[in-house]
């Protein structure tokens, strides 16, 4: 039989109650049992407020990881890049902002673009490559016009296509 688990709020209204070191011990166990909350916590004391570095760390794992893509069968590849994309959306969800969102994504599409596997004949990759242009252009819209301007660019070179 499950267990019943509280809302969100019930949970929240009974945090606000307890001790300060109640809650930071909550947390320690938290992160002691999880990888994911643990960078997700990481990411909130740490990076948050360094936005720019984080992106471009990411970015940068992302370079690196599609350099080690097993070339050897399209298979492999084709499971490289979906593990990468888990890992960028994975960042994208830790930040949780648009901006983030249109620059990682935009990365991970020019890096899949020119990673020097072909993906034309594979209408899986290419289905996976046409959502991530529909998430980049859901995350533009939600953007200012000023800051979208900006990414258009960037948008339309991506837009042309996989190799």
């Amino acid at each position: 039989m499950p267990i019943k688990i509280n809302t969100v709020h019930t949970i929240k209204k009974q945090l606000q109650l307890l001790p300060k070191e109640v809650v930071i011990a909550y947390c320690m166990r938290l992160v002691k049992y999880k990888k994911d909350n643990k960078e997700l916590l990481n990411y909130l004391l740490f990076e948050q407020d360094y936005e720019a570095d984080y992106i471009n760390e990411i970015k940068a794992d992302i370079k690196a990881a599609f350099i080690e893509i097993n070339r050897e069968t399209f298979y492999y590849a084709k499971k490289n890049i979906r593990m990468i994309l888990k890992t960028t959306t994975k960042h994208i969800k830790y930040s949780g902002k648009k901006e983030t969102a249109v620059e990682l994504l935009l990365f991970f599409c020019l890096q899949m673009k020119s990673c020097g596997v072909s993906f034309k004949e594979s209408r899986v990759m290419t289905n996976l490559y046409q959502r991530q242009l529909t998430n980049i252009e859901k995350a533009l819209d939600a953007l200012h016009e000023d800051i979208r301007i900006d990414y258009e660019e960037e948008l339309n070179e991506v837009k042309k296509g996989l190799l």
